[in-house]
């Protein structure tokens, strides 16, 4: 799938918000889902992928302030919450959010467009009956269609203005 003009905004999500972290890859936001190691190491990943750490952690967010790394601290309980408190502290920082293509909510993969005879015997019958356009992961082989879930994040997507 052929990416938008400027290059997406870089987050790494901890371990506590993964449903967070496939949703912003589904809504064009190259973002890395740290599940495991410490801290320092979710740190480190922060700053050599100049990354901006998502957390829900106090003490985290506090060292990355002491490393002169950008954290934002999720206090929100619902993704579409978090998604809001993070449009709402890019617009605090005058800094533009920037989207590209979605991602593979998976594996952060490159989506790459298929037709409807690329996925015959690969989806149900009812999905390649209903939908003309598919998406596959490069990286891990997923299929996508634009389903009810396409729906959700788009809804979810209108809360970054």
């Amino acid at each position: 799938m052929r990416r938008r003009g400027t290059d997406p905004t870089r987050f790494v999500a901890d371990a506590m918000l993964g449903s967070l972290a496939r949703k912003l890859r589904a809504l064009g936001f190259d973002t890395t889902y740290y599940r495991t190691g410490g801290d320092q190491g979710l740190l480190d990943a922060a700053v050599q992928e100049r990354r901006v750490i998502l957390t829900s952690d106090r003490a985290l967010a506090a060292a990355a302030g002491k490393r002169n790394v950008t954290a934002l601290l999720m206090a929100g309980r619902s993704d579409g919450d978090r998604v809001s408190a993070i449009a709402a502290a890019y617009r605090r920082m005058g800094v533009p959010l920037a989207r590209s293509d979605p991602f593979c909510s998976l594996c952060g993969g490159e989506l790459e467009a298929l037709r409807r005879a690329d996925v015959a015997g690969r989806v149900p019958g009812s999905v390649e009956r209903r939908h003309r356009a598919f998406f596959r992961c490069a990286a891990c082989d997923k299929l996508y269609w634009r389903g009810s879930h396409w729906k959700k994040l788009r809804s979810l997507a209108r809360r970054l203005s």
